[in-house]
């Protein structure tokens, strides 16, 4: 097979866990991929990542994904139709005039903004969780740190990237909705909020933020400067088009063509979070629900959990040694379908098991901090499948009592599409979501490329959606015939997992005491 470089698209998306390259096709299917693993650690009392990390893991992407270009089609990538970079939402990156950063990253993971984020909430009459950008410099401002006085720009990580790739501090609308509130009348930041945070803080916060840009929009090509730091090798040529920068939530949405009034998209892999694209606004402030938007500026209700197969991951690793000491097959995939299998043969309410997935704090739920456990009762027989469909329902448990919130406003969903780690294995992971949202779920054949594949189709739109809207090109350019499945919730099971979380709900005093005591 031989491909046009010059029809093809590359997303870049860093992730939690993974950084991963992926590059499409002209009819927008993925060719070759790459990726690169890392981890977040704690530095000062926060969760961050380091920026020469950001920059190795960047490289080794994509040479492995050039590399694997190369060995299936024969041809080394000296240029692309166009780019786009996304990454995690949210968190804290500050910069001074010769964009040095002036603290550690803080990522959206941190839950030590609750008295800013309280305030915000207050004053703006609109919902500021604790990990968006704001509430980082409020909270920054509320300790009198001394790096805000030389504060001249603040981004977020895709931001970053995208300006050391193209020299140009801009930002795609939807991440930049996890920074400041955006109104959506105008597709920019909102003005009358603005103008509270400079009465409140003496700070122009529009003056250190990036510009925003919808989806479709020119933002930039890649530099000399950019392209030695993404091919070290000196094959990519200088020029190639840019998509605006964007979030993980947003390239989720795209990726599963979820950009549509009424339609919805759950992403599940460390953490885990769903979008709903709104009729109109909702009716009153939820602490539980943040106002987002999509990657052309529409309303989007977005419940975000900090936690979701972290914990469960964990125990697999446990479960693979166990597995390599006896001699067995250790590959971690097989392990995962077999285990997501067995838990099928579980009891709907998991049985004896109670998980409490916490690695860090979870704000839907009230916790700013986070210990795992396992209640186990002693009355019920300790079996695996119900110890691993525990695990998996601990992941949805905080996610299914957000969205009841939006049940509760009257909100429609038409569709609601699964994509992310959690859905490698559909039949699983889209019975477990349906009963916990009680709606039906679809998975599509590319659900596991997540992020970056939406990445890489916004960086298609930015050169092949002239005179269509970013819903209509997906829908008849893109997904028009993609093959996937739905899974309808049964009425059995629905009642199973509600089970479970009256009993997740009603326990959470024990986790909280983990928290004080451990």
């Amino acid at each position: 097979m031989t491909i046009d470089l010059s029809s093809c698209y590359l997303g870049i998306e860093f992730g939690s866990t993974r950084i991963k390259a992926v590059l499409i096709s002209s009819d927008y299917v993925p060719l070759a991929s790459g990726g690169y693993t890392w981890a977040d650690h704690l530095e000062s009392g926060y969760w961050s990542y380091t920026m020469d990390e950001v920059k190795k893991g960047l490289r080794s992407c994509y040479a492995e994904l050039k590399k694997e270009v190369r060995d299936r089609y024969g041809v080394v990538i000296n240029k692309v139709g166009a780019i786009g970079i996304s990454a995690m939402m949210h968190g804290y990156l500050p910069f001074d005039k010769n964009w040095e950063l002036l603290t550690p990253f803080r990522t959206w993971r941190n839950t030590t903004t609750g008295e800013a984020a309280e305030k915000l909430t207050e004053l703006f009459s609109f919902n500021i969780p604790q990990r968006w950008s704001v509430a980082h410099l409020y909270q920054a401002i509320l300790n009198k740190e001394d790096h805000v006085a030389r504060i001249s720009y603040l981004t977020t990580l895709s931001g970053y990237v995208h300006y050391l790739l193209t020299s140009e501090n801009v930002l795609g609308v939807g991440d930049a909705s996890g920074m400041f509130p955006i109104d959506s009348d105008t597709c920019g930041y909102d003005s009358v909020m603005a103008s509270k945070f400079k009465a409140l803080t003496g700070l122009d916060i529009l003056e250190i933020l990036p510009n925003v840009l919808k989806a479709g929009d020119d933002a930039g090509s890649l530099t000399a400067e950019g392209a030695l730091l993404l091919d070290e090798d000196g094959d990519l040529e200088i020029g190639i088009p840019f998509a605006p920068p964007e979030g993980d939530a947003g390239t989720g949405m795209t990726a599963t063509d979820s950009v549509r009034e009424r339609t919805g998209n759950v992403s599940a892999g460390t953490s885990i979070f769903s979008m709903v694209v709104l009729e109109k606004m909702l009716n009153a402030v939820h602490p539980e629900i943040d106002m987002v938007t999509t990657p052309t500026g529409k309303p989007v209700a977005m419940v975000h959990c900090n936690n979701c197969t972290t914990d469960m991951n964990s125990y697999v690793s446990i479960i693979r040694e166990a597995v390599e000491l006896m001699g067995g097959n250790s590959d971690l995939d097989e392990i995962y379908r077999l285990l997501y299998k067995k838990c099928l043969e579980g009891e709907l309410d998991a049985g004896a098991y109670t998980v409490y997935n916490y690695i860090s704090g979870e704000p839907v739920v009230g916790l700013n901090d986070g210990k795992p456990i396992i209640v186990r009762r002693a009355d019920k027989p300790a079996r695996l499948a119900d110890f691993v469909r525990a695990h998996l329902y601990s992941a949805l448990a905080a996610l299914a009592y957000g969205m009841s919130i939006l049940r509760d406003e009257g909100v429609k969903i038409d569709r609601l599409m699964g994509h992310g780690g959690l859905f490698r294995h559909p039949v699983t992971g889209a019975k477990f979501l349906a009963s916990a949202v009680d709606a039906s779920v679809y998975t599509m054949k590319t659900a596991g490329e997540g992020g970056p594949y939406g990445m890489a189709l916004l960086a298609a739109y930015r050169i092949r959606g002239k005179g269509l809207s970013l819903e209509d090109f997906l829908d008849e350019k893109v997904f028009k015939d993609a093959e996937g499945s739905r899974m309808d919730p049964l009425e059995s099971e629905v009642k199973g997992f509600k089970a479970y979380l009256d009993r997740f709900l009603k326990g959470l005093d024990v986790e909280k005491i983990a928290i004080r005591c451990f």
